[in-house]
């Protein structure tokens, strides 16, 4: 890593932004970055190389802060959102039911053994793309509200089961691992909360304001690394260390001005240099010498498609099933778990990516009659479905 390669990166980082500007399009702004990464990566000119081991720890700090900005999206303290809660469980529930079948018959199809992992796949949501699509479009109803429900708890419930289902024979110490990480977040949750209660976390954030000293932001980055250690140390993915902060957080209200601090860090820097890395980590050469697995992706995407359309019959519109299946944090996550332990085929990695990139296309396609099959609330409404954010 040297300071030209870095700012290749960080200049590739900036496809992003160029091809989610057309808003119309729907498109999340990791696209960008990933196809940069692939272009220069193993599949294309292999000018950036995924390995080198300065690279990667920086992916694993971005990665890490992009769980964690995940897990704040989810409206946990969002009262209309936990009066749907009912529904969208049920909605979740039998996502799940359908996406374990379909895994399956995916599994035994192009026997990769990965039954498990499939389902889970299938069965995510991406808070982080449906929400900011709510939000954008001023959503609202029921049916918006159960869907925001039905996601946060999809998404949630996804990444906890993805490090006890991508290698089986280890699933016991995964389940130790995530029992440390997740303890070790409520204990941090309780911290913060306690904070609150105090009146600490008030002047803290004042005292940092009239300062500019960015405690919040300091501090955030102490918890998330040090979750992130207990993870490492656990054997489980820094995935489910920035996730489990990300609820704690959200748990008790986001800053806006940490918000703000944390999007600057993340966004600007460490989370496209991630998608980058992703990008150049995966090798799309081996799904031209491993056709099947193109089949596998389209599968994979379509399939999930299909598991959250099939809530129609429990009262949810087309259009907003579309949107539920939309998968990014978990496929992600899936693929660079699985590369890094070496537990994929040759292709198989690059076919899990396919089939996200399926879903973001199903959402592109479906943003528009969403918002027509929902009813529109004025801009700024609070019944939109959005995470409520704390006031600076």
């Amino acid at each position: 890593m040297t300071f030209s390669t870095l700012a290749l990166v960080t200049a590739l980082g900036l496809l992003g932004p160029l091809l989610a500007a057309k808003q119309s399009w729907h498109l999340p702004l990791i696209l960008g970055p990933m196809l940069a990464g692939v272009v220069f990566g193993a599949t294309g000119f292999r000018v950036l190389d995924a390995t080198e081991p300065t690279f990667a720890f920086l992916a694993d700090i971005g990665f890490a802060i992009v769980m964690f900005v995940a897990g704040t999206h989810v409206p946990v303290r969002d009262p209309a959102v936990r009066a749907a809660l009912g529904a969208g469980a049920i909605r979740a529930a039998a996502v799940g039911v359908i996406a374990a079948i379909l895994g399956t018959a995916l599994s035994a199809a192009f026997d990769t053994g990965h039954a498990a992992l499939y389902a889970v796949l299938m069965a995510s949501s991406s808070a982080a793309v449906v929400l900011p699509i709510i939000n954008s479009n001023h959503l609202t109803g029921k049916p918006v509200l159960a869907l925001t429900a039905q996601v946060a708890i999809a998404d949630t419930v996804c990444v906890v089961a993805l490090p006890l289902v991508i290698d089986p024979p280890t699933a016991g110490r995964a389940a130790l691992g995530a029992l440390a990480v997740g303890g070790a977040a409520f204990v941090l949750y309780l911290i913060l909360r306690w904070s609150e209660n105090s009146g600490l976390r008030d002047r803290i954030e004042q005292f940092s304001e009239e300062r500019e000293f960015a405690l919040q932001l300091r501090i955030s980055l102490v918890a998330l690394f040090l979750l992130a250690a207990i993870a490492t140390t656990m054997h489980v993915s820094v995935m489910l260390a920035g996730f489990a902060l990300g609820l704690a957080v959200s748990s008790v209200g986001e800053p806006r001005r940490m918000a703000a601090q944390l999007f600057a860090l993340g966004e600007g820097f460490l989370a496209p240099l991630f998608f980058v890395w992703l990008g150049a980590r995966v090798n799309l050469r081996d799904l031209v010498e491993h056709p099947s697995f193109i089949l596998l992706g389209l599968a994979l995407g379509f399939g999930a498609i299909g598991a959250h359309v099939a809530m129609r019959f429990a009262g949810l519109p087309i259009p907003l099933g579309v949107l539920a299946a939309a998968q990014i944090g978990v496929p992600v996550a899936a693929v660079t778990v699985g590369e890094q332990m070496h537990l994929f085929a040759a292709g198989e990695g690059a076919a899990l990516i396919l089939g996200a990139l399926v879903t973001i296309g199903g959402v592109a396609v479906a943003a528009g009659p969403a918002a027509s099959s929902a009813a529109i609330a004025p801009p700024g409404s609070a019944s939109s479905g959005a995470p409520p954010a704390r006031p600076s």
